[in-house]
């Protein structure tokens, strides 16, 4: 990572709002390899490997790959767009929309699976789980500012939820041909 810094400038790969005018296309793809810290980094891993993992192995990798690619460049064009709603100048970083748009898959294939919590410890059916997180990333992120992009969590799961309804032919997508 500090090796690319010192040939790419990492600012430059980070998602900004596009008012700041240091926007850039390839942010859309570059800001999900991008981390605020250890912490943000082991978190995506680990709820990658939790939940990307039973998903890799029903799908292959190439669908595999192409959900995480949605679920990234929905998270980002939905941050975008809050991000110029609100007038925003803070940049964006992270694989969290992708995991999110995991975790939303996750509950749409498999909602009765139970889900032990870490903190705190409490089962609950994946749909349950689903619904939670997708109702408390929309309650922090109308709560205001708070340095996480809730909204690029939200897009993740936008994305994943379409992505699904395209793979299986169901609306607002035409039915597929076999």
């Amino acid at each position: 990572m500090f090796c690319l810094g010192l040939i790419i400038p990492l600012g430059s790969l980070a998602l900004w709002p596009i008012s700041t005018g240091r926007f850039q296309p390839w942010q859309v793809v570059s800001y999900a390899f991008l981390h605020g810290g250890a912490f943000h980094l082991l978190f995506n891993m680990l709820g990658i490997w939790m939940f990307g993992s039973e998903l890799e192995r029903l799908w292959g990798p190439r669908r595999y790959i192409q959900f995480l690619v949605a679920s990234a460049l929905a998270a980002a064009a939905v941050q975008l767009g809050w991000t110029a709603l609100i007038d925003s100048i803070n940049p964006t970083v992270g694989a969290s929309g992708a995991l999110y748009g995991l975790l939303l898959a996750f509950g749409m294939l498999f909602p009765n699976r139970t889900i032990q919590l870490l903190i705190p410890p409490v089962p609950m059916k994946a749909k349950v789980y689903v619904a939670v997180f997708g109702g408390l990333e929309l309650l922090m992120g109308l709560g205001g500012p708070s340095g996480v992009a809730h909204f690029a969590h939200l897009g993740g799961m936008l994305g994943g939820f379409l992505m699904i309804r395209y793979w299986r032919g169901q609306a607002p997508f035409p039915r597929r041909r076999r």
